[in-house]
C-alpha cells in the first residue's frame, strides 16, 4: 500500500492502481470541460494526458518525479520532468490546467500553487481542481510518502476542501465558475479573469 503519512498521524491513502488505469467516468467529465491546450500538473503516469491526446486534444504533463515521468513517457505521454514552479513552456497560453488526484496539495501552499497556475493559464482559461470531499477546513501537513515500506523525506502537503477553495482561488486571481460531485469525488472549475 502507498500512502502519505502526515505528522499529525493522519494516513492519506494513495490510489496508485487508479493512477495506472484509464480515466474514470468522473474524470472524463472533467476532461470534457478542459479547453486546449491542457497542462496536467502533477500528471504522474500521464493517463489524463493520454486520454486527451486520444481525443485529439493537445496536452502536456509536468511532474517532478523521475519515476512518474519515465512511466508516462514509456506510455507515449508528452511529459516534462520538473516542478510546476520551474520553467513551463507556453506560460500564459494554456487553455486549461488540471489539478486532479489531490494535486492541489503540491508544495503545501494551495494559494501559491494556484497563483503559479494562474500565470500559466491564459485569461479566460480554466483550472480544473479536485478538492477533498468535505466542507470542513483543510490543513497543511508535513508528510512522508510510504511505498512498499520505504519512506521518503518529509515534504509539505495541503488538504484543500470544497470550503477552502473560494479563498485560495480568489487570492490567485481565479474565480469559482462551477463545482460538482462525481461519485465520491468533488471537483471545482476555476476561471482566470
Amino acid at each position: 500500500m502507498s500512502a502519505l503519512l502526515a505528522d499529525d498521524g493522519t494516513v492519506i491513502p494513495l490510489e496508485v492502481d487508479r493512477w495506472h488505469a484509464a480515466p474514470s467516468l468522473e474524470e472524463l467529465v472533467v476532461l470534457d470541460r478542459a479547453s486546449p491546450p491542457v497542462l496536467d500538473v502533477g500528471c504522474g503516469p500521464g493517463r489524463h494526458v493520454l486520454a486527451l491526446a486520444e481525443r485529439g486534444v493537445m496536452a502536456m504533463g509536468v511532474d517532478a518525479s523521475p519515476a512518474a515521468v519515465r512511466l508516462a513517457r514509456s506510455r507515449g505521454a508528452p511529459v516534462l520532468e520538473r516542478s510546476v514552479f520551474g520553467r513551463i513552456p507556453q506560460a500564459g497560453r494554456w487553455g486549461s490546467a488540471l489539478l486532479l488526484d489531490g494535486n492541489i496539495g503540491i508544495g503545501g501552499d494551495p494559494t501559491a500553487l494556484l497563483r503559479r497556475v494562474a500565470v500559466l493559464v491564459r485569461r479566460g482559461g480554466s483550472v480544473l481542481v479536485e478538492v477533498e470531499a468535505t466542507w470542513e477546513p483543510g490543513r497543511i501537513v508535513d508528510v512522508r510518502l510510504s511505498h512498499e515500506g520505504v519512506l521518503s523525506p518529509v515534504f509539505p502537503w495541503a488538504l484543500v476542501s470544497a470550503g477552502d477553495i473560494d479563498a485560495a482561488s480568489a487570492s490567485a486571481g481565479l474565480v469559482v465558475d462551477d463545482s460538482w460531485v462525481g461519485g465520491s469525488r468533488w471537483f471545482v472549475a476555476l476561471v482566470h479573469r
